[in-house]
């Protein structure tokens, strides 16, 4: 699997470098946005490992210009800890986020689970998570067998989270998905949805397992658990 690096820090680069190739992974380096940009769209890499403190093209500005033609699994790996770079980063299109300084062992880990996210999104559209199986075709959820049923509200929420497994989805994504982009602000409303989701799909709901809470940024959905 080839795995886009892209930092303005060679240490960084050099480490990852090592790191990643010594786990059996096709390593492409860039060493600034612009050529970040480039390599994505020439090596056609299968995740982009991708710092956001760049000069010249940030790493925000890289994501948008590749997710204009490409779903390609992007993880942040940034020196920044406050929550506005994460959602800015998150809300432009990255899947996932770690912060400097990482442990090897999380950053390899958050690799694998978009690698795997992504074979599963050309899958047939049925997720299956504890004893629940989501029919995204159908639009039907079933609970150990049984049809649960949703309104078009919660449906509309878990579809957005189930078909990015393990991905964070911020508030503002799941915001302006259901309820429009004049609903933005209004987190009070997911925090209801998915207290009932979580009542009707997880196997203790006080201590969810699949609907998981990011404080202040947003929702992720774990099929494992």
């Amino acid at each position: 699997m080839k795995v886009l690096v892209a930092d303005d820090d060679p240490q960084i680069l050099k480490a990852l470098r090592i790191i990643l190739t010594a786990h059996g992974y096709d390593v492409v380096l860039a060493k600034d946005g612009r050529e970040a940009i480039d390599l994505a769209a020439h090596d056609r890499p299968d995740v982009i490992v991708l710092d956001l403190g760049m000069p010249g093209v940030g790493g925000v500005a890289v994501i948008e210009a590749v997710r204009g033609w490409s779903t390609t699994p992007i993880l942040v790996v940034s020196g920044r800890s406050d929550t506005s770079g994460k959602v800015d980063a998150l809300d432009a299109g990255a899947d996932d986020y770690v912060t400097k300084p990482f442990a090897t062992e999380e950053l390899l880990a958050r690799i694998r689970a978009l690698s795997r996210r992504s074979a599963e999104v050309a899958e047939a559209p049925t997720v299956a998570f504890g004893d629940v199986v989501v029919d995204l075709a159908a639009r039907r959820v079933t609970r150990a067998g049984a049809d649960v049923r949703l309104t078009p509200t919660e449906w509309a929420v878990l579809e957005q989270l189930v078909r990015n497994p393990r991905r964070l989805v911020t508030q503002q994504t799941l915001l302006t998905s259901v309820w429009g982009p004049n609903h933005t602000r209004d987190s009070g409303y997911l925090r209801i949805y998915l207290g009932t989701l979580r009542k009707k799909l997880e196997p203790e709901p006080s201590r969810p397992r699949h609907l998981l809470t990011e404080p202040g940024i947003g929702y992720r959905f774990t099929p494992e658990g």
